[in-house]
């Protein structure tokens, strides 16, 4: 009988795929999950590139958790560049129209390669020269579009007709004149032949080499911020998780300067004093209970980004202290208890192999510029035009200052001995999908496979979005109680994509989330 070598949850096939051979090879879950993460870059292009940043939440065996943030840095001078190449495009939802901004002026300092490397010198055992194998063979050989992605280039279809090379990058053989579609192969030997450089050359080929001479020449001159000192002086943060308990559960998440983290634990830490024991899932009293804490953790959010943006590195501190204080919390509680009524380009890897070892990785290249960096079919972030990233309006940033995101990879432990680790893409989303497959885990007891599939709801800017799933009269007692509502006909990636995996004893579980292309893999050999 084979065995269990680990445990793997992801966007994409070929995502999944990369971790597993690395860990039928030996390598270990960090080796798997840096793996996953250059496939993704190839296999879902509009959500992962080397040019973006995310976070890493790992423990590895006997040691306690660590946070990677490789998350995207504001330049060093917020000299607004003559001319600055920075304008809104449309993206079309179907139901509805959203604005980004594109071009060279909207690129911040990319953390991802930097990040993998950072991993592999710490806990990975394989070299990166064979980690990136798998994202290499899947770009020399092609990925057939699935209809995730299919949709995904669909939806931003205008900023990947920025420029002719953005469009010839994504277009089939033989037509460079349009993206690539569902069923059709996507060529990436540029890439290929970037990630073969790195690594055999490492890092600094990005931040200080040939990589970086092109970036700071094509930023430069065609209107971007970006220069050599930015990339030199990018660093990985390396900080201790976010650590709560929720009922006899221990949760580590991201810290700040993520917000989603933050805004997690406290959404958790007002729901701790509402035991839900008594309540069936998918109840009115169930989901009228989540919606009031997503709202009340709306009106922290605003608070907490107040205090972050106040420009003094004390009260940056306090904020956390004051959204987890007791007298704070018991403000928001009592609005819950007294109240009445009651596509964002990221993606999730989650893997955890035999000998114990957890990691969790959330990722997001913005939904890319427009732009490539020159001769490696490399997507160029543009993180700077992120609406909800710049709270002070876009070009009023702070020079050399991490960025803020969503993103909360998160890890779980059950006092029953379960360990789960998860996260999820969806921009505001993030923090509701994973509250609600927490919850789902740690209240109703459910497999990961029924806590990430179970219908979810998301209330925010005074909507309640209602998923299908739940029984006819509970939805029509939301609609009576909250008038401004969405009824949605399907599951969706608005809803974000909980990649989960989960350990008991020597048994493991994987779980994709459906709604964002999820595969969910045990791995052995």
């Amino acid at each position: 009988m084979n065995k269990v070598k680990g445990v793997v949850a992801a966007g994409h096939p070929l995502t999944a795929a990369a971790a597993e051979e690395i860990l039928r090879d030996g390598g270990n879950a960090f080796d798997a999950i840096v793996a996953a993460h250059f496939a993704a870059c190839v296999a879902e292009p509009v959500l992962a590139s080397l040019a973006g940043g995310g976070y890493l939440l790992g423990q590895q065996t006997g040691k306690q958790p660590v946070l990677y943030d490789f998350f995207a840095h504001t330049p060093g001078s917020n000299r607004t560049p003559s001319p600055l190449d920075f304008h809104p495009i449309h993206a079309d939802f179907g139901t509805v129209q959203q604005e980004f901004h594109v071009g060279l002026g909207a690129v911040a300092v990319p953390g991802s390669v930097k990040g993998m490397f950072a991993v592999q010198r710490d806990c990975c055992s394989l070299p990166m020269a064979r980690l990136v194998e798998p994202a290499i063979r899947a770009a020399t050989v092609g990925v057939t579009l699935n209809p995730l992605q299919a949709l995904l280039f669909d939806i931003v279809q205008p900023i990947y007709a920025v420029t002719r090379q953005a469009t010839e990058n994504y277009s089939p053989a033989g037509n460079t004149d349009r993206l690539v579609q569902e069923g059709e192969l996507l060529l990436q030997p540029d890439l290929a032949a970037a990630m073969e450089a790195l690594g055999r050359e490492g890092d600094r080929l990005f931040y200080e080499g040939e990589m970086a001479a092109a970036l700071v020449n094509v930023c430069q001159q065609g209107g971007g911020y970006l220069s050599h000192a930015d990339l030199r002086h990018y660093q990985v943060m390396r900080r201790e998780p976010l650590q709560l308990r929720y009922r006899d559960a221990v949760l580590h998440t991201n810290p700040p300067p993520s917000s989603g983290g933050i805004l997690i634990a406290f959404a958790l830490a007002i729901l701790d004093q509402f035991p839900l024991d008594n309540i069936c899932h998918g109840s009115f009293e169930h989901l009228q209970l989540l919606a009031v804490v997503m709202e009340q953790t709306n009106a922290a959010r605003l608070d907490y980004l107040a205090a972050q943006e106040s420009g003094m590195a004390g009260q940056k501190r306090d904020a956390t202290t004051q959204l987890l204080d007791q007298d704070y919390l018991d403000k928001y509680r009592t609005q819950v208890k007294g109240r009445a009524r009651c596509l964002r380009g990221t993606s999730h890897i989650s893997v955890m192999d035999a000998e114990g070892n957890i990691a969790a990785m959330t990722f997001s290249n913005g939904e890319g510029c427009g732009h490539l960096l020159p001769g490696t079919g490399i997507m160029l972030n543009n993180i700077l035009g992120e609406e909800d990233l710049n709270p002070n309006g876009f070009n009023n940033w702070q020079p050399n200052q991490r960025m803020t995101s969503m993103m909360a990879p998160t890890l779980l432990q059950l006092a029953n001995g379960k360990s789960v680790a998860l996260g999820s893409g969806g921009s505001n989303r993030i923090r509701t999908a994973i509250l609600q497959v927490v919850v789902n885990l740690v209240d109703f007891n459910m497999t990961p496979q029924q806590a990430v599939s179970a219908a979810r709801i998301h209330f925010e800017n005074g909507q309640l979005n209602i998923e299908p799933g739940f029984a006819r009269t509970t939805v029509a007692a939301l609609q009576q109680a909250f008038p401004a509502h969405e009824c949605w006909s399907a599951l969706n990636l608005f809803f974000g994509g909980v990649h989960t995996v989960e350990k008991t004893g020597n048994k493991f579980h994987g779980v994709g989330d459906p709604r964002r292309g999820g595969v969910g893999l045990v791995v052995k050999g």
